[in-house]
């Protein structure tokens, strides 16, 4: 097998039917130095179980996803996405904290789509900004990054209004970059005919708090959120983006998260292998191979 690259992380969306115990097995067996896990794998092993997993690892912790979902107008399902959010927050924390040196405390942010009924977009962008604004206090007191994710236009009525690099910083450059940064992933932003001139920006205002990568190819899957495909099996040149992100001054983990029902369907320790294959042909030979540092 490949030797890993040393800022190689798995997300556990790559592994999605292992449990935390599994998703760290299968990692710390291929020689990878870090995991990101997922909410509802956390919270059906326990918070405090999977704290105690993580440190036992000796793995780093790069992200934790996910949170969000707060575009709903005020009432029960707003105050009830943004109590949520506080818990993923303090989950967020708990398992940064247990990771070993070089872990980030970075809480990814998937903002939700339009409510149901409503084309009012322009609205749900400002209670996104609006919720970000009132999870930020907690967020800053708990030392955890809200790591905004942009995800592709065709997502935008469903999942994330917003689309581009700019809407993710327009939103975090009210909060200071410790608080409120953006997740670069070559997925969602490969399109963009301006997104090395975006991942500067998010250099200069030090907002990079995770670079998450994967391919893309076509024709899209039926359900087009299971489109993720390993890196190099696609059609991303990963050389430009990667290359910026390290100008624009990004040491940290790299996380490789697929969303593919074939990918889930592979046994967990085929598609780490294959995992790593592709991030090593793809990705490493434009990767320095810096310390991981946790950077705010």
């Amino acid at each position: 097998m490949t030797s890993p690259h040393p800022r190689l992380s798995i997300n556990q969306a790559t592994i999605k039917y292992t449990t935390v115990a599994q998703a760290i097995e299968v990692t710390t067996a291929a020689g990878i130095g870090a995991i990101g896990l997922w909410r509802e794998q956390v919270q059906e092993a326990g918070l405090d179980e999977s704290v105690k997993m993580i440190a036992d690892s000796g793995l780093r912790y790069s992200t934790h996803c996910r949170g969000g979902w707060f575009t709903a107008e005020e009432g029960p399902a707003r105050v009830a996405a943004l109590d949520d959010n506080r818990v993923a927050i303090d989950e967020t924390a708990a398992l940064a904290a247990a990771g070993a040196e070089g872990s980030k405390a970075a809480l990814v942010i998937v903002v939700g789509g339009l409510p149901e009924g409503s084309r009012d977009l322009v609205g749900a962008r400002e209670r996104v900004r609006d919720a970000v604004a009132q999870l930020a206090p907690h967020a800053e007191a708990s030392g955890v990054q809200l790591a905004l994710e942009p995800l592709h236009p065709m997502y935008c009525s469903d999942r994330a209004v917003l689309s581009t690099l700019d809407q993710a910083l327009d939103i975090a450059g009210d909060f200071a970059p410790e608080v409120v940064g953006v997740t670069v992933d070559t997925f969602h932003l490969w399109w963009d005919p301006q997104i090395l001139d975006k991942i500067a920006r998010a250099g200069r205002e030090g907002r990079i708090s995770s670079y998450q990568v994967c391919d893309w190819k076509t024709p899209l899957e039926a359900d087009n959120l299971l489109s993720r495909h390993y890196p190099g099996d696609g059609m991303i040149d990963f050389a430009d983006m990667t290359r910026a992100v390290e100008e624009a001054g990004y040491t940290g983990d790299v996380e490789v998260e697929l969303l593919n029902q074939a990918i889930w369907d592979t046994d967990p320790a085929e598609a780490v292998r294959r995992t790593v294959a592709g991030f090593e042909r793809a990705v490493a030979p434009h990767l320095a191979a810096a310390p991981v540092s946790s950077q705010a």
